[in-house]
């Protein structure tokens, strides 16, 4: 849902938002917040990645703000960068950018999220659905549902069995 009056950039970035909201063209964008089974993946995710850190040389993050354009920011569930030292809102391309279906999302409705993650230059945008245990690795091309979902440079492997488990 968006809000009605449009608000600056620098409005957007000097304020608090619970739960934060994705900003696209000056429109103040809400999020569905997750249940217990998106907010239970979320962190296993965040958690493998975290937990792998210095071997894969990334960090995990939870709901980081990403600004994909001048005036759009989009807030991952999951982000995992492979900088050195991450930026506090990415400006730079992460190297995945993961969102977590909640009840009230639709695969439909991800569409224009994943497409600014990709125009943006993040190599690895992949969506998940804890109710069906279902993964789509998102492309220039569409989504594929897969069953492994894998990064190369650094070289990264998550057991999507395991998470799901």
């Amino acid at each position: 849902m968006a809000t009605s009056s449009l608000v600056s950039v620098d409005q957007y970035l000097t304020s608090s938002y619970r739960p934060d909201c994705d900003y696209v063209d000056g429109v103040l964008l809400e999020r569905n917040v997750g249940e217990f089974d998106h907010g239970r993946l979320q962190t296993a995710i965040a958690a493998f990645y975290y937990n792998r850190r210095k071997q894969w040389g990334v960090h995990a993050s939870t709901e980081q703000r990403v600004q994909v354009a001048p005036a759009r920011f989009r807030i991952p569930d999951v982000c995992v960068s492979a900088e050195a030292e991450p930026e506090q809102i990415f400006r730079t391309p992460p190297l995945i950018c993961i969102e977590i279906l909640s009840k009230d999302d639709r695969l439909s409705e991800m569409r224009e999220r994943v497409e600014d993650y990709l125009n943006f230059g993040v190599p690895y945008v992949w969506i998940l659905d804890p109710h069906t245990r279902t993964a789509w690795r998102c492309t220039g091309d569409g989504m594929q549902k897969t069953e492994e979902l894998r990064t190369e440079n650094p070289g990264t492997a998550v057991p999507l069995a395991e998470l799901f488990d």
